[in-house]
Formats: structure tokens, sequence, C-alpha cells
């Protein structure tokens, strides 16, 4: 292996990763010996255990160890984002805190998007040569669902084979006005960034090594798998619906269930159409609201007392289109067709752009 004569950046998303810090970062120090212009750049969302402390008292040994510290700036998409528009190297490489990324890779990644002339280099778990160490049975089964849909989605790029890979190499000179696109709502930021630029990048792949975790818990939770499901339709759609309201949708969809649950419940118990749509709406928008925060809104989820004056707001809020969809819905009813399930469906259709709007700006706070 031959020394590059190239600056070279290695992003590194944290959160509460202070146990595996000191050992990735000695691993990555060796890449020295070939990268003699190296910079490490932690970027760090506002961790609890100390894992900004660790890295600081590492960068008062190291002068190419930097640290951004966010405050109020969380999620995974957002942190890569930040660090390669920081970055100060000719090639940046992003890769996980944990230790699942060997620091080889970083050397086989860089050789190849130089020598090969590329733009983007990603690090692939599902390779033919690669070694797949670091997933459980459920979790490389769930990966190969989720790449299967997103190389349905990424039609310019259906030559690789691992869409969410948290590891990747790139020319900031080539990507960095896609980089600047991407939405720090997502959380998995190849993806984003393979959809944004429509073909227009040559890519390859480097097998990747997969270590199970140095210490530590994977942050993997529904809403990574929500914002997964997410971002495909967000690409399926020609990106011409934002995130957030496919989001909100799609809550709204369970929402609908709802409604309709306890309103033929209610109407179980001897109440008529008209007397149990009130309580089977307010019951619905209530159901949308928490799901809502814990989803849509994570980056913004409201907790303890905030969350039930959330839930008070967003009923005031919402209580022009509950009128309006309880009217509505009862004067469907009424003089057009006496079936309850459209009825109802006309009603939930009427304010479902005030619910998305409204709600977003005076609940959570977010245009």
């Amino acid at each position: 292996m031959h020394t590059i004569h190239r600056r070279l950046s290695i992003v590194l998303p944290t959160f509460n990763e202070r146990s595996n810090i000191n050992a990735i970062t000695h691993q990555l120090l060796h890449l020295r010996k070939l990268h003699q212009q190296l910079e490490v750049l932690f970027v760090d969302d506002d961790s609890a255990d100390g894992t900004a402390d660790a890295i600081l008292e590492l960068a008062q040994q190291h002068p190419c160890i930097r640290l951004i510290r966010r405050v109020g700036r969380y999620g995974l998409s957002s942190a890569i984002k930040e660090g390669i528009l920081n970055a100060t190297g000719d090639v940046v490489v992003v890769m996980d805190s944990d230790g699942q990324h060997e620091s080889d890779a970083v050397v086989s990644a860089v050789e190849t998007l130089l020598n090969k002339e590329l733009d983007l280099v990603v690090g692939s778990r599902f390779h033919a040569a690669a070694e797949m160490n670091g997933l459980s049975t459920q979790r490389e089964r769930n990966s190969t669902w989720a790449n299967a849909l997103a190389r349905f989605s990424l039609p310019h790029y259906r030559q690789l084979t691992d869409y969410m890979s948290g590891f990747f190499a790139l020319r900031p000179a080539i990507c960095l006005p896609f980089v600047r696109q991407v939405e720090v709502g997502g959380f998995k930021f190849l993806y984003e960034l393979l959809a944004l630029s429509q073909g227009q990048l040559r890519v390859a792949e480097v097998p990747l090594q997969f270590q199970p975790r140095i210490s530590g818990e994977s942050k993997l939770d529904l809403a990574v798998v929500w914002d997964l499901g997410v971002s495909i339709l967000h690409t399926l759609l020609l990106r011409s619906v934002p995130r957030r309201a496919i989001s909100f949708g799609l809550v709204g969809a369970t929402g609908i269930l709802v409604q309709l649950t306890v309103n033929q419940g209610l109407m179980a118990l001897g109440l008529g159409f008209e007397q149990a749509l009130p309580p089977a709406v307010i019951v619905a928008a209530s159901s949308n609201y928490l799901i809502n925060n814990v989803l849509t809104f994570r980056f913004q989820r409201l907790m303890g007392l905030a969350l039930v004056r959330g839930l008070l707001k967003f009923l005031v809020v919402a209580s022009l289109p509950v009128l309006a969809n309880v009217g509505v819905t009862s004067a469907f009813y009424s003089l057009v067709t006496r079936n309850t399930f459209l009825a109802q469906l006309v009603g939930i259709v009427v304010v479902f752009v005030w619910n998305y709007a409204a709600s977003s700006r005076f609940v959570w706070n977010s245009p």
C-alpha cells in the first residue's frame, strides 16, 4: 500500500459512545502512516455520558482530532451532513464510532476512490467478499429487505448491494452540492445522497468486515425503521411531497383506523352514528398527536408536562378541523350516502392539510 499525499478527513457521528472512543481513535491514528495529512472529526450530539470530554482529552494529545459538539441539533443524518460540510480533506470518509467498521476499510475505500477516479465508494456488508459478524440474524434479514426496497426506488444505482451502509468515502468537490440538499430529518444519509444525485455520481463498493460493537447498544429503534419507510416513499413520489408530510399522512392513516374502530365500538354499545362520531374523532386526534410526537417530530419530541401541554394545544389547533370533520361527515352521511365508512373518510381527508400545517408550526414549533 502506498502513501496517498492527500488530506483525508474521517467523520464519526457520536451519541453516548464514550466507551468506544479510545479504541476507535487509536485504530484510526495508525492511518497517519499512509495519510500524513489526517483529520479525525467527531460530531457529538451533546452526549450525556461524557463522550465529548473523552474526545477533547484525546485532541489535546493529537492535533489531528477535532470535535464539533452540537447542542439542540440531533440526528444521525444531520451529524453526518455537518461533519462533511466542516471537513477540510480532499477525501472524506464517514464511518460509525462503535468499532463495527474497521480502519482497514478506510484504506481500501480511499484507494478505490482515487485509483478508479470515482466520486463515491460505499462499504458494503452484503458484498460477495464481505464478512457479516456484527448483525443478528433478524437485523440482517431486515437489512436485506430494506436494501431490496431501496434498490427498487433507486434505478440508477441498482449495481449496489448496501444502500443502508453507514460507511462511505466521497470527494467533497463533487458530492458537496448533493450533500447540501440532504434533508437532515432522514436517518440513512447514504440513501438520501444517492436519491438526490439521480445517477450523476460514479459509485462503486468495497467489502466490509463488519464487526460486533466494541461496547454499548445499537441506536436502531422503531423511529429509524419508520424513517426509512418515509425516505423510500419520498423517493418513489419523486420528492414532490415533503418528507414530514408523508410521515404525518401515514400517522393519519392509523388515525383513520382508530376513529373507525372507536366509532363502531360506541355504536355497538348503543350510541347512534352522530353521537358516537365526536368522541371517536377526539380519540383519533389524540392518537395521531402521540404517534407524531414519537415518530414525525421525534427531534422536537415533547415530554412530561410539555407533552400534556402539547396535547392541549394540538386539540385546540385541531378544534376547527375536528368540527369540520364532524360537520362534513355528518352532512355527507345525511345528504349523500348512508355509508358510514365513506362519510368518515371524506371528513378525514378535508382536515388533513390544516392539521399538518397548523400543528407543525404551533405545537412542535417546526415550519
